[in-house]
């Protein structure tokens, strides 16, 4: 049975070992991760985060404040410490997961047991931003279609799009805003996923993400555009599985 709250989607189910919490890209839903549970091992719980402005949570005001988000998150996830957990984010997703667990190694809250990042460029190391957030509506639709996230039909429905777009950009002000700020190296794994045929990311950028950690870091390639965790979710999802029993979680 699906569990939602303000922040989780959730199924709960006997046998629970671990809660891996997604995070999702620009414009994403928390429920594209619902469908990992029945492919993932049954002790891991799959947590997907729901940010306002989607979903059950459209009449809430987008977060626009990199920081802010952060800090909401933050005492969410470290208010559910009864199982170890791990964090998985894909573009603008891992960089608010990064951002988290920093967060929470800097105040001294329960941490991740292992970080995996997603189709981004490590963040000291970023591109210089590309401004969607305040592209007009034409052209940050056609720069939407280029990332092949989102199915060309949602692209087309024009009343649809009015919907969407305030969240979207306002996520897309999250990366295009975003500030790395120096702060002592994470302690934990971290495992990087790329796209062989992301044209949005930086092969160079990717490996930097080694400088982010003290602990071992690993990058794995798969084929696929920016959005290979669709085309290629069952390995994503072994890459996944394979970090947690690395580290013996579950």
């Amino acid at each position: 049975m699906l569990e939602t709250q303000p922040w989780i989607l959730r199924q709960p189910g006997p046998g629970r070992r671990l809660r891996l919490f997604c995070f999702s890209y620009a414009g994403g839903n928390a429920a594209s991760y619902l469908p990992w549970q029945a492919e993932l091992d049954p002790a891991i719980e799959v947590c997907a985060l729901q940010l306002p402005g989607r979903g059950a949570r459209m009449g809430e005001t987008p977060y626009s404040c990199l920081a802010s988000l952060v800090a909401a998150l933050a005492p969410v996830i470290a208010s559910r410490n009864a199982l170890p957990f791990a964090f998985f984010g894909h573009s603008l997703g891992a960089l608010v997961a990064f951002e988290v667990a920093r967060h929470l190694q800097r105040h001294g809250m329960p941490m991740p047991e292992h970080l995996f990042v997603s189709g981004c460029e490590a963040p000291q190391y970023r591109s210089p931003p590309k401004n969607l957030h305040a592209l007009p509506e034409a052209e940050l639709i056609e720069s939407l279609r280029s990332y092949n996230g989102t199915p060309s039909e949602v692209l087309a429905h024009r009343e649809l799009m009015e919907l969407l777009l305030p969240t979207i950009r306002a996520d897309f002000s999250l990366v295009d805003n975003y500030h790395y700020d120096p702060a002592p190296l994470l302690t934990i794994p971290v495992t990087v996923l790329a796209g062989r045929g992301d044209d949005h990311v930086a092969t160079g950028l990717v490996e930097q993400w080694q400088r982010e950690t003290e602990a071992a870091c690993e990058i794995e390639w798969f084929d696929g555009d920016h959005f290979f965790i669709h085309s290629e979710r069952r390995a994503v999802l072994r890459c996944v599985a394979a970090g947690l029993a690395a580290g013996q979680y579950a």
